[in-house]
């Protein structure tokens, strides 16, 4: 039976902005590595060096690897809609319309995932939680609007991203089912080591990265920051968001990486951040709200009283 998105409480909430501090963070980091080395072999070193790193903990804590296909399915699966599947998407889009349009698109994975729920039967669409997500795509949409990202509407790109989101929301439902009751560190290194197997062979096939000249420190700082953080770190985060409040909840981060991304830049590389782009963040902001629940009993309660 469908049930409603669960509320969230005060931990579930502080690491969801701990993930989207993560994830935000390796926007900051591709950008760096991006001079240097193509999309897709960026994304090898990102899986792989994360994939290593978490080996370490995964053996220390006593776990060990799944043996045979049948076991490694739900982590393939997922590695194929959570990583491979959306980064192709994305960034096949990106080439054909504006980062900050594609960063709206990107905003509405909530929106898919609560619809991709509902249509599987494992949660219900509440007036709250729809409100909530579409007050926090028109967020998204003015934070981005301030680029003047609006201005590049090619269809294949809008629905290259669209189906990269729609990836997202899949990789919720996935999640929920299968992967669930299996420990966030456990989950994390499978997917990832899936991710990294998978990523070689397409990686060798369209970069071939022997061919390419060895990339310089900086952008080798740049990888290992972005495995650490923005992969790894935030992977074991992720599936713990999910265990513990679900698919629809954790993909709530799409929502608030802009204002991160807004946020980072301002304090780090001293961007400078406009007034259209402190409304599209209170505007996400007042979503979120919507989503937690409390805004709306507390204004029904004011108005029944």
């Amino acid at each position: 039976m469908a049930q409603e998105p669960k509320a969230m409480n005060s931990v579930e909430w502080s690491l969801l902005v701990l993930l989207s501090v993560l994830w935000g963070s390796a926007f900051f980091f591709i950008g760096v590595a991006v001079t240097e080395l193509p999309p897709l072999t960026i994304v090898l070193a990102r899986v792989g060096i994360a994939a290593l790193v978490l080996l370490v903990p995964f053996r220390m804590m006593g776990h060990s690897l799944p043996r045979g296909l049948r076991v490694w399915t739900p982590y393939l699966v997922m590695s194929l809609l959570i990583n491979v599947v959306p980064f192709i998407l994305l960034t096949s889009g990106q080439t054909m319309i504006s980062s900050g349009l594609a960063s709206i698109i990107n905003g509405t994975t909530p929106l898919f995932t609560a619809i991709v729920m509902a249509s599987f039967g494992e949660e219900r669409i509440t007036w709250n939680s729809m409100s909530g997500v579409l007050l926090g795509v028109a967020g998204v949409a003015i934070i981005s609007g301030s680029d003047g990202a609006a201005a590049d509407t090619h269809l294949l790109g809008i629905g290259l991203c669209l189906a990269g989101a729609l990836s997202y929301g899949f990789a919720a439902l996935w999640g929920r089912r299968h992967l669930r009751n299996v420990p966030p560190l456990k989950a994390s290194a499978c997917q990832l080591l899936s991710s990294t197997m998978i990523m070689i062979v397409i990686v060798s096939v369209v970069d071939r990265p022997w061919t390419l000249p060895p990339p310089g420190a900086g952008t080798w700082l740049a990888l290992v920051g972005l495995a650490v953080f923005g992969t790894a770190i935030a992977y074991l985060v992720f599936f713990e968001i999910l265990a513990r409040a679900g698919g629809s909840n954790v993909m709530l981060v799409t929502l608030l990486l802009p204002v991160t991304a807004l946020l980072l830049g301002n304090l780090f590389l001293n961007e400078p951040i406009f007034i259209q782009q402190l409304i599209g963040a209170a505007t996400i902001g007042l979503g979120l709200l919507f989503i937690d629940g409390r805004l709306p009993r507390r204004v029904v309660r004011a108005v029944s009283s």
